[in-house]
């Protein structure tokens, strides 16, 4: 059990015989994963949603694998996997809303990561806020010694644009975050990331858009936006023409909060990603990040969020989510042609009646192996579904107590955000997500792979 959270949502890292995960507290964790049993523990300055990830490292002598991992403050941390020792630390952007939520993509001695700008989203309408200057980013950092590599913008430099009624300057562009963890492309040298909306005027060309980066340089090489002119800022009204703290037009609030995932359907490579739009969208890597394909797989939904599907070379798979909609289900979608290979409706509440925090949402990232897709759920149930024909072929109800091996007091509720690992033969999931569409719980569970 985690202590003092009311969400469980940092995927664990299975490598090198070691379970790592952290949690919102900043507690870092190193287990055994057969046993849950801690070899080591390190707190970080603030509360970590990445994922764990861990790579080779030789730095002064020594060497070992490293785990790297980000917090909510944008500082990225590199410690020594065996002792939990620091290697290094790096603030990534000095913007007082940046933080990291996207888990670190490890290349070649290089670690690509994004910020998001979640705080100064949220304060689009208020009137002491000078409001918005945040931009989205992805830079390359040395697994070695921490040094910044590069750094690449996903939207102009902000610039003064006016005054509100309370006299406080305002400015733009802003956005363009990268909620997720990017995507290595080996074969081509290129690093994948997705954006989310702008936060204020003017639009930007890179906001709600796919982005390959040059693994070397950070130069971007093509970027594909679906949705141009989607400012969005917590508070704001749909036309905001005498509040310039707002976009003059809102946008829906359809961004990017998947990772881009690069695979092959048979006959070339793709890119495919999800969006809030409750779109699928297929890129060619080979053609300039050309559309190959979009697929509606469900209702669209600006507070629900997508947060990863999976694929197996024949299919994507995504769950649906939503927020004021009606959400629910798992999708599988034809790598090689767009269309829909199965849907699968929601399934009975594992948390009872519907209500605040009980629902049906399937927001929460997908993980796929051979036959079976496993999605987690508002509704605090993790599903197995079948590949062939979307038939759920197992579940378990995380709605209760759990005696845990650290002692802690814990409980499992709605699942949202990371989805679980299969590895080792043995599956691990969180359960516990306290946030706008959801129930607290702070438990971790392992399960054996019969």
């Amino acid at each position: 059990g985690y202590t003092g959270v009311a969400s469980a949502r940092t995927q664990p890292t299975l490598a090198g015989g070691r379970l790592f995960v952290g949690s919102e507290s900043g507690e870092v964790h190193a287990l055994d994963p057969s046993t849950g049993c801690t070899h080591w523990s390190f707190k970080a300055a603030a509360g970590v949603r990445t994922a764990p990830s861990v790579a080779p490292y030789r730095a002064n002598g020594r060497s070992g694998l490293a785990v790297v991992f980000g917090d909510q403050r944008a500082t990225l941390y590199a410690l020594d996997a065996n002792s939990g020792e620091t290697l290094w630390t790096l603030k990534i952007d000095d913007h007082p809303s940046a933080g990291i939520t996207g888990s670190p993509a490890i290349h070649d001695g290089r670690v690509f990561v994004g910020v998001q700008g979640l705080g100064e989203e949220g304060r689009g309408a208020t009137n002491n806020n000078p409001c918005c200057t945040f931009r989205g980013s992805l830079s390359a950092v040395d697994i070695n010694t921490g040094k910044l590599l590069w750094k690449t913008w996903t939207i102009d430099e902000p610039k003064p644009r006016a005054k509100n009624a309370a006299g406080v300057q305002m400015y733009g562009p802003a956005g363009g975050a990268i909620w997720s963890a990017p995507s290595i492309d080996v074969k081509r040298g290129l690093v994948y990331a997705a954006t989310g909306n702008g936060y204020a005027d003017p639009p930007q060309p890179m906001t709600d858009a796919v982005i390959a980066f040059d693994q070397k340089t950070g130069k971007v090489v093509w970027h594909n936006q679906v949705l141009p002119g989607d400012q969005w800022a917590m508070g704001c009204q749909p036309e905001n023409p005498d509040n310039p703290g707002c976009p003059r037009v809102m946008g829906p609030d359809y961004d990017f909060s998947a990772t881009p995932i690069l695979t092959n359907d048979g006959r070339r490579d793709l890119v495919v990603v999800p969006q809030k739009s409750g779109i699928a969208f297929a890129f060619d890597p080979d053609d300039g990040g050309k559309l190959v394909w979009k697929t509606q797989f469900g209702p669209p939904s600006g507070l629900g969020g997508q947060w990863g599907g999976a694929s197996d070379g024949k299919n994507f798979y995504t769950g649906t989510n939503g927020f004021h909609t009606t959400p629910g289900g798992m999708t599988a979608i034809s790598l090689a042609t767009g269309e829909v290979a199965w849907q699968a409706p929601p399934q009975p509440l594992a948390c009872g009646q519907q209500r605040q925090g009980c629902g049906a949402g399937q927001g929460a990232a997908v993980t796929a192996i051979p036959g079976a897709v496993f999605s987690g759920s508002h509704d605090g149930a993790l599903r197995a579904y079948s590949t062939t024909d979307g038939k759920v072929i197992w579940q378990f109800d995380t709605n209760r107590e759990f005696e845990t091996v650290n002692g802690v007091k814990a409980n499992g509720a709605s699942m949202d955000g990371p989805g679980p690992i299969v590895a080792g033969g043995m599956l691990f999931v969180n359960s516990g997500y306290g946030g706008l569409v959801g129930r607290p719980g702070n438990v971790l569970l392992a399960f054996a792979l019969e």
